[in-house]
């Protein structure tokens, strides 16, 4: 904005010599003689008017005033290391607006963080949102530094172009707005929200959450799992998140135009065609299919859930290909 206005200033200036006569170079070399207090001398001489005298006033209070603020403000920048800072700044914002799938975190307290290690684990690609600068310096994932709540943080962070987002926010209002923000610049968003309150979590699902997660009632649940199942609970737990073990968990969706599609489970043979097993079936309304009949027809957009070891799973998502 500084630059802008010294340049406006000299346009101005430029512009208003040569109205007073004077040639292109001519002015030019009045208005910077001007605004830097040089002042060699008026090139219109004895014949300058009192409305020259006026404009030329005008634009030294306005002129040198505006350069100084802005050789002020340069060194600032300068001395105090914020070019450093503004360059990576607007390198990170170019990365981030070349990003395509990613998942938005919003909020860098304890429930951000976990959340976010996870899904680098799985392989995707992070953007974080925090509104404090101490919390999300030295990150190793692109961050934004701004009020989650707001449009334009978001689009900053790319919300047009991800493919879902998480409100870990400390209050359920800010979550809400968030969500509500969310959904109405992409409506295809996957948005999982965090609730403290009970009451929340039917207003965040309303607004557009398709998950709601209450962090203290998933904790108490997995301590009680623990007491009643304590191996059922651990075994999940190694399966979903820990690599300590060959084999893990992964969801896979049929696409358009599979060669599963149409296909039963028994036809499909994913046992001996990739080494897996299938747990379960998603089916178009939503509703799971454990341990599914072999005789179950796999339909497009049906979704797999099945266990096996990371080069099984892999050869899955090949063969729904």
């Amino acid at each position: 904005m500084a630059v802008v206005m010294v340049l406006t200033i000299f346009v101005v200036g430029v512009i208003g010599y040569m109205l007073y006569g004077l040639s292109l170079i001519d002015a030019m070399y009045m208005t910077i003689t001007t605004v830097t207090t040089v002042g060699y001398r008026e090139l219109n001489g004895p014949d300058i008017s009192n409305t020259e005298k006026v404009f030329t006033m005008a634009i030294i209070l306005t002129g040198v005033s505006t350069v100084l603020y802005t050789f002020t403000l340069s060194v600032q920048v300068i001395v105090e290391g914020q070019l450093r800072e503004f360059v990576g700044r607007r390198r990170m914002d170019r990365k981030i607006g070349g990003m395509r799938d990613h998942v938005i975190v919003c909020g860098w307290g304890r429930v951000g963080r976990a959340a976010a290690g996870d899904i680098i684990q799985a392989g995707r690609t992070v953007v974080v949102v925090d509104i404090s600068a101490d919390r999300v310096a030295d990150l190793p994932m692109p961050s934004i530094i701004g009020d989650a709540t707001l449009d334009t943080t978001l689009r900053a962070a790319g919300v047009e172009h991800a493919s879902a987002l998480i409100a870990a926010l400390e209050g359920d209002a800010e979550n809400l707005f968030v969500t509500l923000s969310s959904k109405a610049i992409n409506p295809d968003l996957f948005i999982v929200a965090r609730a403290r309150q009970e009451e929340s979590v039917k207003k965040l699902s309303r607004a557009g959450a398709d998950r709601v997660v209450n962090p203290q009632e998933l904790g108490a649940a997995r301590m009680a799992s623990f007491v009643v199942q304590p191996n059922v609970a651990e075994f999940v737990d190694v399966v979903m998140h820990e690599r300590s073990m060959d084999f893990r968990m992964q969801e896979v969706e049929i696409p358009e135009g599979s060669p599963l599609a149409g296909t039963s489970l028994r036809d499909a043979n994913l046992r001996q065609r990739a080494g897996v097993l299938v747990l379960a079936l998603r089916l178009d309304d939503g509703a799971f299919t454990t341990n599914p009949d072999p005789d179950t027809i796999i339909h497009a957009h049906h979704v797999i859930i099945a266990v096996g070891t990371d080069e099984a799973l892999q050869e899955l998502v090949e063969v729904c290909a």
